[in-house]
């Protein structure tokens, strides 16, 4: 029997519940009638056309995407602009949106799991845990399946992540020996300080030019800055499987897919020249 559309942003709300989400975030159902059905559900970083042509060509009922569509006040939904355009695409197709941000990143399992996972970052715990409930939090710190040399790291990192035009920016000694890697799926540049603390490397998007030096010249960790979409996207396999698996054990039968459409906006990247 198929789920309907309150059924699974049910079994979302489980699995990344809304109250761990961000003051600031806006998640949960975004558009869609909860009574429809769903059949087909892709997953998917961001919120784009790109996504919903996708998931017009794989027939889907319900698109789940990482990045809010709304996440600021509007006036308008109007088809004047790519976020109007993106409703009324996915309203007069009958296509649902949810999304889970950052109750998905504080959430264990959640975004930087399955980030660490994917490096062969065991024993993981929050890098920053939740005050109320130091199980969950932002980040994950752990140690690595293997020690690795510093430039070793780069590289599978480099190999494991989805491939983008920014590819990998790192800074530190390339033969100095990692054991202890701190990630943190997504913008992770507000938590360099506790990085630093307990880790040889740290894995994260975003890095500030200035946040960055200063971290450095303090004496920090490693830094490997990697594209916001790549660091993200790990988890959406992980999702999709798992919410797949609690349709089944509710009587409910869904197909997932996860997007291929890379949505990083960066796509050209020249080295320099001189």
């Amino acid at each position: 029997m198929p789920a309907t559309v309150a059924q699974v942003v049910d079994l979302l709300d489980r699995r990344y519940p809304p109250a761990l989400a961000a003051e600031w975030d806006s998640v949960g159902l975004v558009a869609g009638d909860p009574r429809a059905t769903v059949n087909r559900i892709l997953f998917a970083v961001d919120p784009v056309m790109a996504v919903v042509d996708e998931a017009l060509m794989l027939q889907a009922d319900m698109i789940v995407t990482h990045h809010p569509l709304l996440l600021r006040g509007v006036h308008s939904v109007a088809a004047v602009d790519h976020k109007g355009s993106v409703l009324h695409t996915l309203i007069s197709h009958g296509i649902a949106l949810a999304c889970a941000h950052t109750n998905a990143d504080h959430a264990r399992p959640g975004v930087s799991d399955a980030l660490a996972d994917l490096l062969g970052i065991v024993d993981t715990v929050p890098l920053v845990p939740d005050a109320g409930d130091p199980a969950v939090g932002t980040g994950r710190i752990g140690r690595l399946d293997e020690t690795l040399t510093l430039g070793a790291l780069i590289d599978r990192v480099a190999q494991r992540l989805p491939s983008t035009a920014q590819g990998i920016r790192a800074s530190g000694d390339p033969e100095r020996l990692v054991e202890t890697v701190a990630v943190c799926g997504g913008s992770g540049d507000a938590f360099l300080a506790e990085a630093s603390d307990v880790a040889d490397a740290y894995i994260t998007a975003d890095l500030r030019h200035h946040r960055a030096q200063d971290h450095l010249v303090d004496g920090g960790c490693a830094l490997i800055d990697v594209a916001h979409w790549a660091s993200e996207w790990p988890w959406l396999p992980v999702a999709a499987e798992a919410l797949a698996a609690d349709c089944r054990a509710g009587g409910t039968t869904v197909e997932v897919h996860v997007s291929a459409v890379v949505t990083d906006p960066w796509t050209m990247h020249r080295g320099s020249q001189s």
